[in-house]
């Protein structure tokens, strides 16, 4: 952290990755956006210029790491670094969507572990500290050397599924390594939990094997931290129903839909897929199969008491999370 004192005054920035997102956040806080001069040059470099003064202030940059994904992560470099340069008293990043995620480790040799890349870019930049939500692997916070306030969305995703009044449900964790996600959200809804077994031949492409637990004459809801191309879900969604359950729904928190992710979904068999608005879903949706619901207010709360110096644990409290 910096050794000079801040002037205790919070300042909320924007990139351009999710602009929807960062005015809710600034609508929950009661705040305005700073005003940002961003320019691109004919031959794509970046230009970002802050047109107010940020001295001695705590600084809040939103950027989520949607597409294009490498732009945006030039972006908010840039943006680091300029506020760095402008004697921002603590720069935080707000990070709803964590790029590069998946690649968290090696899995065979001669591979990049570009999660601990993007955070070494992040930290050297000059970033103090980060919020980030629903990380792939929690072991990410481990690559970076400053604070890391980790939260979910699984509290907002469950909320909703209460109000569907499902009284004989089942969560179902779409592989092994998500089953810690899903169990929390299993608790949150007092339901118990199934398996399914994911073996991956190559990237965004997976197979379904087998189910550990009971899903037959159920309403089975399959939940992850994300849904990419939609192709494992689709399939975990059919495998479900060949099993016996009764309905199948899906809730992730992290809405990537690449390609043609969200015809598939809409193409599937699952009565909904919820999902909240880390990320933007660029393309029309059937909002009757797709519902949208929002991280703002978890995000403004988390930045409040970022800036008051007040436990972000206690923002869970009672809910059952670990």
């Amino acid at each position: 952290m910096k050794d000079y004192p801040t002037n205790k005054k919070m300042m909320l920035f924007s990139g351009s990755s999710n602009p929807e997102l960062a005015a809710k956040i600034a609508e929950n806080l009661e705040m305005n956006l700073g005003k940002v001069t961003r320019t691109k040059f004919k031959n794509g470099e970046i230009y970002i210029r802050f047109d107010e003064s940020v001295r001695g202030a705590d600084v809040f940059v939103i950027q989520t790491c949607s597409a294009p994904i490498n732009a945006n992560i030039m972006e908010l470099l840039i943006m680091i670094d300029a506020l760095k340069r402008a004697s921002a008293g603590i720069i935080n990043c707000v990070i709803p969507h964590y790029g590069y995620a998946r690649q968290d480790k090696k899995s065979e040799g001669r591979e990049p572990i570009t999660a601990k890349l993007i955070a070494d870019l992040l930290s050297v930049a000059g970033m103090d500290r980060l919020i980030v939500s629903d990380l792939h692997s929690a072991t990410i916070q481990g690559f970076f050397d400053i604070p890391v306030d980790h939260v979910t969305a699984i509290p907002i995703i469950a909320n909703y599924f209460k109000t569907r009044n499902i009284r004989k449900g089942v969560i179902v964790s779409p592989d092994v390594g998500g089953v810690k996600r899903a169990s929390i959200f299993a608790n949150q809804l007092h339901f118990p939990l199934a398996i399914l077994d994911k073996v991956r031949p190559g990237p965004n492409q997976a197979k379904m094997g087998h189910l550990v637990g009971d899903v037959e004459n159920k309403d089975a809801i399959i939940f992850d931290d994300m849904i990419d191309t939609g192709g494992t879900i689709v399939e975990a969604i059919d495998m479900l129903i060949r099993f016996g359950a009764r309905r199948v729904f899906v809730g992730a928190t992290h809405a990537i839909f690449s390609g043609n992710a969200t015809e598939l979904l809409e193409n599937s068999k699952a009565e909904e897929i919820v999902v909240s608005d880390t990320l933007p879903i660029n393309k029309e949706f059937r909002q009757d199969k797709i519902k949208v619901v929002s991280i703002a207010p978890l995000l403004a709360k988390t930045i409040k008491k970022v800036y008051h110096c007040k436990s972000v644990s206690s923002l869970f409290k009672g809910e059952n999370l670990v």
